[in-house]
């Protein structure tokens, strides 16, 4: 590229300071590091980044509020060993933070926790008994959950179906969002739990926001007052100004390597809601008459699970300016993608219909190649516990599966999309784009 093209790009971006005359007429240009596609994108969703910030505050004002109101000090972060009895009171201390922050009776929250679908599943088998029905309001739940339920490959290893519990879904309408006709007579007497999926999974759908779920507790509600409603929350927390506990949620539960944990808790999930329900899923976790009062955690465990969860507010909003990014970008490329350029946004997943197996695996290679760990590594598709299909990853992160970080992943099945989420800012996607730009 000739010295006056390569001046003409950069002071096409609207992130290059216009060339002025210093002393001696020679003029400076100030680099981008962006590609002027991107750079265009950036200027033009400076509005819905504005919108972000200003639910980011909100959030950050209700977290730092709980963490006084909880009267958090350093002795909470000393952690514990064995059993765990003498934590300094940093187990309480972080449930009721965690509690306050998402509008519940009582938390618990753990680095016993594996995963979501661990704290899922200790919150499912905390709500149904033999004879119930646990009912999926919306469509198919999500793949790691199908061995819980025992929809799939399940037998004789205690899933829900193993311990006498039916199962049922309302499908999703047309347009990707809940059937609301559907729903309005889809609970009988015998459920004893719906399923609520905030966020997409590995489907092509909407992600569901609070108003939503609130109109489908009300539903509900009114159909089986006994019926407990569970809000499989991943993904979700933080991106608007209210949780599911605030609107009528009996439960929720998450993990910490996702939002709440601010990209810097190393492991563990939480379960929310009414106080006897967080009771029974604390049993399930540990044992009945143990409950909450057992666990140890290190003190650098103890310490990060506070710090993530203050952090969390500003680690998803960057990431949901992200998404954002990401689906004006490849949008404007043919792509088709959900949410839908400047739509609303109700978690922090993004997804792109790539069309084909090479597309979505070069997507992912690229994505690897820039991230800070292991970019050397060549992301390969294979089977993984708890997936039905084959899928793909691309996560150079600091905390292993950690989807607060940047990373994206899909199954090796038709449409081939790719489900991208995380970035500590922005600008790691944008810088990704870039490069994507170029081999897709």
């Amino acid at each position: 590229m000739s010295t006056a093209a390569a001046t003409a790009t950069l002071t096409s971006s609207p992130f290059a300071r216009r060339p002025r005359a210093p002393r001696g007429g020679r003029r400076t240009v100030r680099p981008c590091a962006f590609h002027p596609e991107v750079a265009r994108a950036v200027e033009s969703l400076q509005a819905e980044f504005r919108e972000v910030d200003r639910a980011l505050a909100l959030n950050s004002s209700r977290v730092s509020a709980a963490f006084r109101a909880a009267r958090v000090a350093p002795h909470h972060f000393g952690g514990s060993t064995g059993y765990g009895h003498d934590d300094a009171g940093g187990r309480e201390a972080l449930d009721s933070v965690f509690a306050h922050v998402v509008g519940a009776e009582a938390a618990i929250v753990r680095p016993q926790f594996f995963s979501g679908t661990h704290a899922i599943a200790c919150a499912l088998f905390a709500l149904l008994r033999p004879g119930h029905e646990l009912l999926a309001v919306a469509g198919p739940p999500y793949d790691t959950l199908e061995e819980v339920i025992g929809i799939r490959g399940s037998a004789n290893v205690g899933s829900l179906k193993d311990f006498g519990v039916t199962y049922r879904e309302v499908p999703l309408a047309a347009d990707g969002g809940l059937d609301w006709d559907a729903l309005a007579c889809a609970v009988g007497p015998e459920t004893g739990c719906a399923l609520i999926q905030r966020s997409c999974g590995y489907s092509w759908r909407k992600s569901l926001g609070v108003a939503d779920i609130r109109r489908a507790i009300d539903l509900i509600k009114m159909q089986n007052p006994n019926c407990k409603v569970m809000v499989d929350n991943c993904y979700g927390e933080f991106v608007e100004i209210s949780e599911p506990p605030m609107v009528g949620a009996d439960l929720i539960a998450g993990s910490l390597i996702k939002n709440p944990g601010g990209t810097i808790t190393p492991c563990g999930g939480y379960v929310a809601g009414k106080k006897d329900l967080v009771a029974a899923a604390a049993a399930r976790l540990s044992a009945p008459g143990l409950g909450v009062e057992f666990g140890s955690a290190p003190g650098h465990v103890m310490r990060a699970m506070f710090q993530g969860l203050f952090l969390a507010p500003q680690m998803v909003g960057e990431a949901v300016k992200g998404g954002l990014l990401i689906a004006e970008v490849m949008s404007a490329k043919g792509y088709r993608v959900q949410p839908l350029p400047r739509a609303p946004r109700h978690d922090i997943v993004q997804a792109v219909e790539l069309g084909n197996r090479e597309r979505l695996i070069a997507f992912c290679e690229v994505v690897q190649q820039t991230c800070p760990v292991g970019s050397f590594i060549k992301p390969t598709a294979g089977e993984t516990p708890g997936y039905a299909s084959e899928v793909i990853f691309a996560d150079g992160t600091f905390m292993d599966g950690s989807t607060s970080e940047l990373s994206c992943d899909g199954p090796l099945r038709d449409p081939y999309a790719v489900f991208c989420q995380g970035g500590t800012h922005w600008t790691q996607w944008a810088l990704v784009l870039g490069e994507v730009l170029k081999v897709i």
